[in-house]
């Protein structure tokens, strides 16, 4: 149901670039350590100076080639050491404090991205960019990013609103709350989280507090089924219109530049569903 944009074509443009692109001569030896670092790396043009990134670290393809150092919560250390880089790069609300603490003990520069809003991706692009001296390319693509998010907004500011359940796991059932980066996505295409009642990240719920919010969609970037899961609460009004929803984990639980992909796919699924509810009419 996605949408076809720009931007994402201007982005693989990029990334092809990004990856030709010989370093500074003095460039810094960068790590990453997690898979939406790995990204905003590539697309703000420090490609060549990437020596490992995490694992899970899959996108654009040839990040599949580069050393694998571990997860975010479980780093080989002597593997980094090794490997001798400048810079680690963390994911300011995802790797845990002690290992931001045992990198910098290492003797290692320690750069966090935080990606709680999203221009904070933005932002991201521009200190990476800073980083591995390709300020050109990362401004470039910063721009298209943002350029994409404002157009969503504009497009979707008027559309009737609707309530939305955002499924990020079923076993147990848990979403995510005002603070969270899907919050602010379903919020530009006109939707409103049913927990956004919560400053929590992402919190476990039971089915009885989801059937009490009633919500009128439901989007689930878990791994199940959620149509098959929900099925059986036919009275739950985003059941009855089949407006139950699954989309790529990929472009929307990992914050990256591809989430505005990910953005569009959300605006035009709430859009489906304001039209199974009666609020819009069939083009």
């Amino acid at each position: 149901m996605g949408r076809l944009t720009l931007f994402p074509v201007l982005l693989a443009v990029c990334l092809a670039a990004c990856t030709a692109e010989a370093p500074p001569e003095k460039g810094e030896r960068i790590i990453s350590v997690a898979p939406n670092l790995t990204e905003l790396l590539f697309a703000a043009g420090a490609a060549k100076q990437l020596v490992a990134v995490s694992e899970f670290s899959d996108y654009p393809e040839a990040a599949k080639s580069l050393p694998r150092i571990g997860d975010a919560f479980r780093l080989d250390y002597e593997r980094i050491v090794a490997l001798a880089p400048t810079v680690a790069v963390i994911w300011e609300s995802g790797t845990p404090p002690e290992v931001r603490t045992r990198l910098a003990d290492l003797g290692i520069r320690v750069i966090g991205i935080p990606t709680l809003k999203l221009d904070d991706i933005a932002t991201g692009l521009e200190t990476l960019g800073a980083l591995a001296g390709t300020e050109e390319i990362a401004a470039r693509v910063a721009a298209g990013f943002r350029a994409e998010i404002v157009g969503l907004r504009a497009e979707y500011r008027d559309r009737p609103g609707i309530r939305v359940f955002v499924q990020i796991d079923d076993a147990p059932l848990f979403t995510v709350g005002s603070t969270h980066l899907i919050t602010e996505i379903v919020e530009l295409c006109g939707g409103s989280n049913v927990f956004a009642d919560s400053t929590a990240l992402a919190l476990p719920v039971d089915l009885e507090s989801v059937l009490v919010r009633a919500p009128q969609m439901i989007l689930s970037i878990g791994d199940g089924d959620p149509v098959e899961f929900w099925a059986r609460f036919g009275g739950l009004a985003a059941v009855a219109t089949g407006s139950v929803y699954h989309a790529p984990a990929d472009l929307l639980a990992r914050p990256s530049p591809r989430i505005s992909q990910g953005a569009a796919e959300v605006c035009s699924e709430l859009d489906d569903a304001r039209r199974r509810a009666g609020m819009m009419s069939t083009p």
